[in-house]
C-alpha cells in the first residue's frame, strides 16, 4: 500500500537542492549555487541534524529510578507535556497515544538523519565540481550516518536481534531513497542489519582517518559502529574484529583520575574528546534540570560506590539539582550539565575496549579479559583507590565486564541495549519491577515492552506500517 511519507516533514529540505537550475542560471560569487558540490558539505557540516539519538531508552532502563511520590514524580504527572517520561518508565505499550499534542521526537530525529543523510546519497554523484574521491567522501560521511540513524531505531522499535528468528522478526521502515510517496511496510530485522553493515563498509574505504570534530565521520567512526552493530547480533568476533580496527587508530582515554572538579575546562568537550569516535547525543540536550533530570537507581549507585570518579565527577547530590528534591534524596546524573552539553551516546574508546573484554570473556581467557577490563578503570579512578580486578572463571569474568559496561555507559543509551541483548540469558535475566502512583508494574524478560510501539500517529497516517505487539 502506498502512503504519504509523513515520517519526517523535513525530507521536503530535497527540494532546495534540485529544480532550480532552469530558472536561475547566473552563478553569483560568494553565493551558493544549486546544485554544486559545496551545497553537500555544507549540509554535512550541519550537525545537528545528524547527532540527535533517543532519550526514552534512558527513561526505561535500570539506570533511573523515580520516586513515588515524590516532588519529581508529582511534577512530571502535572501535565501531558511530560505525559512521555513516566510512561516510559514503567514500561507502557503507548507513549503518545493519538490526540496528544505530542509527537515522538525520537522517531522523528532519528529519521531525519536519514532524510538529510539520503539527500547526499543520492544527490552527490550528479552534483557540480568536486573531483570523484571528493564526492565519495560525502557519501562516505552520509552513509555512516544512516547506518547509525538505522540501528538506534532498531534497537528502540524492533525485537532485539536473533539469529533464528532475524529474517522474519519485524525490522523499522527503511527508507533509501527520498520520495514524497512509497511504502512504509516493515522489513525484516535481519535486511536492516543487512543494510547498516552494507553501508558502514561501503564508507569505509573514501574515509579520512581523523576529522577535525568528532561530529564528523571517521575511519574510526565506522569502525566502531560496525563493532556495536555486531556485538548487538551477538557476532563477538566479528565485534572484536572491528573493536581492534578502530582502536588501532584511536585509542586514547580521558584520564578521571586526576580531575577534582568536572568543568568544561577540565574535561574536554563532545566535539573534540579525544575518546568519542563518533559524537552522537541525546535528543533534548541536557538532561539534569527539573522536572526531566534522571534520578540514578540505587541497584547503579551500589554498583559504583563512592570511590569511582563517574561517581564523583558524573553524579550529584538531589539539591543540586532543586531544593524541592532533597526530601527524596538520591543523586542525580550530572555530566551533561556540568559540562553544558548533551550527552555522547556515539560509538567511544571505552566501549571498543569493553567489547575486546566481552569476547575474552566468552571465549574463556578470563586474564585478557581483565587485562582490557583494568586498563580502562585505571583511568576511572584516583591512584590511591584503584585496585585491580581479577577473574576466576569464565562466568565471573563476563559478569565484570558487563557490570562495567553499567558503570561506563549509565545514562548513555548501552544500558537499554545491554538489558535487551542480555534479558534471555541465564546469567543476566530478571524481572524488573517499579511502583508508581501505588500500582505496581513489570518487566520481564519475556516481555514485548523490550520494544518501544511505533508511534501511533505514524501508524494512522501509514496503515501498512504494522504495529508492535502488546
Amino acid at each position: 500500500m502506498k502512503s504519504q511519507l509523513y515520517i519526517i516533514l523535513s525530507a521536503f529540505l530535497c527540494l532546495s537542492f534540485v529544480g532550480c537550475e532552469k530558472y536561475v542560471d547566473i552563478k553569483t560569487q560568494g553565493k551558493l549555487v544549486p546544485g554544486d558540490i559545496d551545497n553537500y558539505r555544507y549540509l554535512l557540516n550541519n550537525t545537528s541534524g545528524y547527532e540527535m539519538g533517543p532519550r526514552l531508552t534512558d527513561i526505561a532502563s535500570d539506570d533511573v529510578e523515580l520516586v513515588d511520590g515524590s516532588t519529581q514524580y508529582l511534577a512530571l504527572s502535572s501535565s501531558d507535556n511530560y505525559g512521555y517520561w513516566p510512561k516510559a518508565y514503567t514500561w507502557q505499550a503507548v507513549i503518545y497515544p493519538i490526540g496528544n499534542y505530542q509527537s515522538d521526537d525520537d522517531w522523528n530525529s532519528m529519521y531525519n538523519t536519514v532524510t538529510y543523510s539520503n539527500v547526499v546519497i543520492n544527490e552527490v554523484p550528479t552534483s557540480k565540481g568536486g573531483t570523484e574521491s571528493q564526492k565519495a567522501a560525502l557519501i562516505a560521511e552520509a552513509l555512516v550516518h544512516r547506518a547509525d540513524a538505522y540501528l538506534m531505531l532498531v534497537n528502540k522499535y524492533a525485537k532485539p536481534y536473533k539469529a533464528s528468528t532475524a529474517v522474519s522478526d519485524l525490522g523499522v521502515p527503511m527508507i533509501l531513497t527520498e520520495t514524497t510517496e512509497q511504502s512504509l511496510k516493515r522489513p525484516s530485522i535481519q535486511a536492516v542489519y543487512d543494510q547498516i553493515i552494507a553501508d558502514l563498509k561501503k564508507a569505509i574505504p573514501s574515509l579520512p582517518l581523523k576529522q577535525l570534530y568528532t561530529t564528523l565521520p571517521s575511519k574510526p567512526s565506522a569502525y566502531g559502529e560496525l563493532a556495536r552493530t555486531y556485538l548487538c547480533m551477538n557476532d563477538y568476533a566479528n565485534a572484536k574484529l572491528y573493536a581492534d580496527s578502530a582502536l588501532l587508530y584511536r585509542s586514547t582515554l580521558n584520564d578521571l583520575s586526576t580531575i577534582t572538579a568536572l568543568s568544561s575546562t577540565t574535561y574536554p568537550r563532545r566535539i573534540s574528546d579525544p575518546e568519542i569516535l563518533l559524537s552522537k547525543t541525546v535528543y533534548g540536550g541536557v538532561s539534569a534540570y527539573t522536572p526531566y533530570a534522571l534520578r540514578l537507581s540505587s541497584s547503579l549507585l551500589t554498583l559504583l560506590g563512592t570511590k569511582d570518579q563517574r561517581y564523583n565527577l558524573f553524579t550529584t547530590a538531589a539539591a543540586n539539582i532543586s531544593s524541592s528534591y532533597t526530601a527524596a534524596g538520591g543523586r542525580f546524573f550530572y555530566k551533561d550539565r556540568a559540562l553544558n552539553e548533551g550527552r555522547n551516546i556515539g560509538p567511544s574508546v571505552p566501549e571498543m575496549m569493553l567489547i575486546e573484554a566481552e569476547y575474552y570473556a566468552r571465549n574463556n581467557k578470563p586474564e585478557i579479559a581483565m587485562d582490557w577490563l583494568n586498563a580502562l578503570r585505571k583511568k576511572r579512578f584516583k591512584a590511591a583507590d584503584y585496585v585491580d580486578l581479577s577473574a576466576t572463571d569464565l562466568n565471573d569474568a563476563l559478569k565484570k565486564v558487563i557490570d562495567e559496561r553499567h558503570r561506563e555507559f549509565f545514562c548513555r543509551m548501552l544500558r537499554w541495549w545491554d538489558m535487551r541483548r542480555l534479558k534471555d540469558d541465564p546469567m543476566f535475566a530478571q524481572t524488573y519491577t517499579r511502583t508508581l502512583a501505588g500500582i505496581t508494574y513489570t518487566l520481564a524478560p519475556t516481555s514485548n515492552r523490550y520494544i518501544f510501539s511505533i508511534p501511533a500517529y505514524q501508524i494512522k497516517l501509514s496503515p501498512e506500517m504494522e504495529q508492535n505487539p502488546e
